[in-house]
């Protein structure tokens, strides 16, 4: 069972590679130290977090998706600043089967360039993937 007390997000100590680049009164925008690797798999990624622990996007309190939204226009400003990727990939994932690995709600911000070698292809290129067709 997954407990509030483990939630690296809830506890942002249990990490020490995760760091807070920005916050407002209820979120945090996160990155993890290999984001700041040029030319690395995930340079400027991060997610956007609510500081209270909610499950998934849908147990969000109206408040706390406003300042979501809120805090995502000063990441992108940020973002295109430090990192001035060409594109972005944005996205929650909900529940074990939807790709949930962290059961504390968490929005990732990842910052696309025109020199990787899959640009031009956007998060729903693995549902096109005939690998994952449901039998």
């Amino acid at each position: 069972m997954y407990s509030v007390k483990s939630c690296v997000f809830c506890n942002l100590d249990l990490d020490s590679h995760q760091n807070i680049i920005l916050s407002n009164d209820e979120c945090l925008f996160l990155q993890l130290n290999e984001s700041n690797k040029e030319g690395g798999l995930l340079e400027g990624a991060g997610v956007i977090v609510p500081k209270k622990h909610r499950e998934t996007v849908f147990d969000l309190t109206e408040s706390e998706w406003n300042q979501t939204y809120s805090l995502l226009q000063e990441v992108k400003k940020y973002l295109d600043q430090e990192y001035n990727p060409q594109g972005y990939n944005l996205g929650w994932n909900c529940g074990a089967v939807g790709g949930q690995h962290i059961s504390h709600a968490h929005f990732h911000v990842i910052p696309r360039f025109k020199d990787e070698p899959f640009a031009g292809k956007g998060i729903r290129y693995i549902f096109k993937s005939k690998k994952n067709v449901r039998k």
